[in-house]
């Protein structure tokens, strides 16, 4: 990992007095501790843009990038199924119109346009500084359906591969992760990974409040963080 990025992107966010990371930002984030993202483009700006999306392959989703909208799909900040330039111009134009009509004080820094990643298991991976505890891990079946089926585990961080196994393990929804009804068991050793990962995150980077992954999809062979967000300290520790 380069400590010097992560210190970067922490204090450029601190710098323009945001209390949490773009998305773009929170995913570089990860990506230093080798957390697989969906490959991407970011397009700056809110007019309409000349986009080279040479390094990535459609069909494409588009997210908008705003330091105001946290919940990006609430306010139509979340376009999918875009096959070509077109359509992610045509779907910029729709999102402005929708995000003036959900979001009306919205500051739009830019888009985020990325490849679509095949759906896999759902889960979320996050990790909190409670005052009292310290640095604590949350592990879930995730998704929209977190909030529904509350099926969450949680961990006082740090933690080694044994306790990130059995956070699996306490989950009703576990059986989606071993194989149900013919579906597939998924790559529980990267799960594993992940989790440990986001603990070494919330250890050790103290100007971080709270981190989520919602949701990682977990497949047979991998996984792939769709969506990650960073709530930083406004105060220095």
């Amino acid at each position: 990992m380069d400590l010097k990025v992560v210190d970067s992107i922490i204090n450029n966010a601190q710098n323009e007095g945001r209390d949490h990371l773009f998305e773009t930002e929170a995913k570089t984030l990860i990506s230093q501790w080798d957390i697989p993202v969906p490959g991407s483009v970011l397009v700056k700006g809110s007019e309409f843009p000349d986009i080279s999306v040479d390094s990535i392959e459609p069909p494409f989703i588009l997210k908008v990038v705003s330091r105001n909208i946290l919940h990006k799909t609430e306010v139509g900040g979340v376009i999918s199924d875009l096959g070509d330039m077109d359509d992610v111009r045509n779907a910029i134009i729709r999102m402005k119109k929708d995000i003036e009509k959900n979001a009306p004080q919205a500051r739009i820094e830019g888009f985020l346009l990325e490849e679509f990643v095949p759906v896999g298991v759902e889960v979320i991976i996050g990790g909190t500084r409670d005052p009292q505890f310290g640095p604590v891990m949350m592990f879930g079946t995730g998704g929209v359906m977190v909030e529904l089926m509350k099926d969450v585990s949680f961990r006082l961080a740090p933690l080694d591969k044994s306790e990130s196994m059995a956070m699996m393990e306490d989950l009703r929804g576990y059986p989606l992760l071993t194989g149900y009804r013919g579906s597939k068991p998924v790559d529980r050793e990267q799960l594993a990974s992940v989790i440990m990962k986001v603990s070494d995150i919330i250890t050790k980077i103290k100007e971080i409040r709270e981190i989520e992954i919602n949701p990682l999809f977990a497949y047979e062979d991998g996984v792939m963080a769709v969506d990650a967000r960073v709530i930083l300290e406004l105060e220095e520790r």
